[in-house]
C-alpha cells in the first residue's frame, strides 16, 4: 500500500513499441490493476497486452439508440393513432413504412451523440483540468517518440521501491514519481469577474438590438424594405378600383387547361363517354388511384365499408343495382362535381386519372356481381371445366 497519500504514481519510458508491449505484459503479469499506457499513436495489441476487458461504450450506444427508436416510434404512434388519427390517402393510422427513415435518423442521433458525451462526461471524467500527469516531462514524451507506462498509487499491491525495481529490470530509461496538484478554486463570484459578464452582456445585447433596429434599416441595409410592390390586401392607385389584388378575367382559363362545362349540374345535359379502354394497365393505374382517394370511404372493394372509423358518414355501396346503372359519364361527373356528402375531387384528380378510377370501379361491380356468362368465360380462359 503507498502510504504517501500525495502520491500519484510512478512513470516510465520506453524507446519502442516492442518494449512497451512487453513492460504492459509484465506489469499486468505481477498483477497490477490501476495502470495505463501511453503512446504517440494506438499499439496494436495493446489491450490484450494490459489485459484490458471489452469496452462497454458499445452497450452504451446501443442501449441510447434503442431508447431512440423506441422514443421516436411511440411518438409517432401517439400522434397519428391517438393524439390526431387521420386517414391520409388510404394509408392506415400508423404506417410504420413512413417512420422509418426517421426512425433510422432518431436511432443514429440519439446513439451517436449520447456516445460522444458518454465518453466525454462518464467513461473519462471530463472536462478534468487538472490531472496529475498534465504538463509533465512524462506527457511531453509520450506525445512525441517515447512510450509509457505509469503505475498508480491507488493499486492494492502498490509499493514505491517495488514498482520502481519492477520498470527498471524491464529497462525503462526514464523513471519519475508523480504528485497529485494541489487543489485550485476559481470563485465565478469575484468582482471583477461579475463586472466582466455583465458588460459582455451589455455588449453583446445592444450592439444586436442597434444592429436590428437601426443599422438594417439605414441606407445601402434597407434596399429589400423599398421596392415596388403591393403586399396583399394593399390598396393600389394604378387602378380605378383602388385593388391592389386582381381577380381573374371573366372567360379566361389556363393555358392547357379545359374547364369541366356541367360543373354544378346535378345530371350532366350530355352524356360523357370513357375515352379509356379497360387494359391491365389501366386498370392498375385506377386500382392506385382508387386505394389513394376513394377506399378511404367506399373501402378497399367499394362496398361502403368505410375505414375512417366514424370520422367521416359512410356512402352508400358501389354494388347497388343504382351505382351499377350509372353511366361512366355519371360516375365522372360525380367525382368532379360531388355529390351529397362527398366533396368534388376536381383538384385532387385529373380526367385520365378519374377516367381510370371509374374502370376499376367496373371491374369491382363486375366481379362482385358475375354473371353466368362471365364464369364461363374465365373458365375457358382458365382451361377448367366446373360444372
Amino acid at each position: 500500500m503507498n502510504e504517501n497519500k500525495n502520491l500519484y504514481g510512478v512513470t516510465a519510458l520506453f524507446d519502442s513499441a516492442n518494449e512497451i508491449i512487453h513492460a504492459a505484459k509484465e506489469v499486468e503479469k505481477a498483477g497490477y490493476k490501476n495502470f495505463d499506457v501511453n503512446t504517440p499513436y494506438p499499439v496494436h495489441g495493446m489491450d490484450r497486452a494490459m489485459g484490458l476487458k471489452r469496452s462497454t461504450v458499445g452497450f452504451f450506444t446501443l442501449f441510447f439508440g434503442f431508447s431512440g427508436t423506441a422514443f421516436i416510434l411511440l411518438f409517432a404512434y401517439w400522434t397519428m393513432s391517438v393524439n390526431y388519427p387521420m386517414v391520409i390517402g388510404g394509408k392506415p393510422f400508423f404506417a410504420l413504412p413512413s417512420f422509418i427513415p426517421v426512425t433510422f435518423e432518431t436511432t443514429v442521433l440519439l446513439g451517436g451523440i449520447a456516445t460522444v458525451v458518454g465518453i466525454l462526461a462518464v467513461f473519462f471524467n471530463l472536462p478534468s483540468n487538472n490531472h496529475p500527469l498534465h504538463d509533465t516531462d512524462y506527457m511531453c514524451s509520450v506525445s512525441n517518440d517515447k512510450y509509457g507506462i505509469v503505475i498508480e498509487a491507488e493499486d492494492p499491491k502498490f509499493n514505491e521501491n517495488e514498482v520502481t525495481e519492477l520498470l527498471k529490470r524491464l529497462g525503462a530509461k526514464k523513471i519519475h514519481t508523480v504528485m497529485n496538484p494541489g487543489k485550485e478554486s476559481f470563485p465565478i463570484f469575484e468582482g471583477r469577474f461579475v463586472v466582466f459578464l455583465i458588460l459582455v452582456v451589455l455588449v453583446v445585447c445592444g450592439g444586436t438590438y442597434f444592429t436590428l433596429n437601426k443599422v438594417l434599416y439605414l441606407e445601402p441595409f434597407d434596399w429589400m424594405l423599398e421596392q415596388d410592390k403591393l403586399i396583399p390586401q394593399e390598396k393600389s392607385t394604378i387602378f380605378t378600383d383602388n385593388k391592389g389584388m386582381r381577380t381573374t378575367i371573366e372567360g379566361t382559363v389556363a393555358r392547357g387547361y379545359l374547364p369541366y362545362p356541367f360543373k354544378g349540374q346535378t345530371i350532366p345535359t350530355e352524356t360523357l363517354a370513357n375515352p379509356l379502354l379497360p387494359t391491365k394497365k389501366v386498370l392498375e393505374f385506377g386500382k392506385g388511384k382508387f386505394l389513394t382517394f376513394c377506399s378511404p370511404c367506399h373501402g378497399n372493394y367499394a362496398d361502403g365499408d368505410s375505414r375512417l372509423h366514424g370520422q367521416f358518414p359512410n356512402p352508400p355501396t358501389l354494388h347497388s343495382a343504382r351505382a351499377r346503372e350509372f353511366g361512366d359519364g355519371m360516375i365522372y361527373h360525380i367525382i368532379v362535381n360531388g355529390q351529397n356528402t362527398m366533396p368534388s375531387y376536381e383538384t385532387q384528380t385529373t380526367s385520365e386519372e378519374r377516367w381510370a378510377i371509374i374502370n376499376y370501379i367496373r371491374a369491382l361491380q363486375r366481379a362482385k356481381n358475375a354473371k353466368l356468362t362471365d364464369l364461363q368465360e374465365v373458365q375457358k380462359e382458365l382451361g377448367v371445366n366446373v360444372k
